[in-house]
């Protein structure tokens, strides 16, 4: 069974829920499913260890996880 199209989860949209808080907001949409062929999270496309290190990044640190979101979006084709 396949999951409904959502939009993708940007910086830009991340920090527009978060009234542009200060630091790096989180990506996490509350959609918690590993995909096996990717080793992403389904909702937010992070691996287990960004999920797992994030509260500890720096916020130079989460803006290239951010990046890395983004290009396994596309690649996905979610964007």
């Amino acid at each position: 069974m396949s999951m409904p199209l959502r939009p993708p989860v940007t910086l830009k949209a991340a920090r527009a829920k978060a009234g542009i808080a200060p630091g790096v907001p989180s990506p996490c949409i509350s959609v918690c499913e590993m995909d096996e062929a990717t080793a992403s999270c389904k909702g937010c496309f992070r691996t287990l260890a960004e999920i797992s290190q994030w509260s500890r990044l720096a916020d130079a640190d989460k803006l290239v996880v951010w990046q890395q979101i983004e290009a396994r979006q596309q690649a996905a084709g979610a964007t």
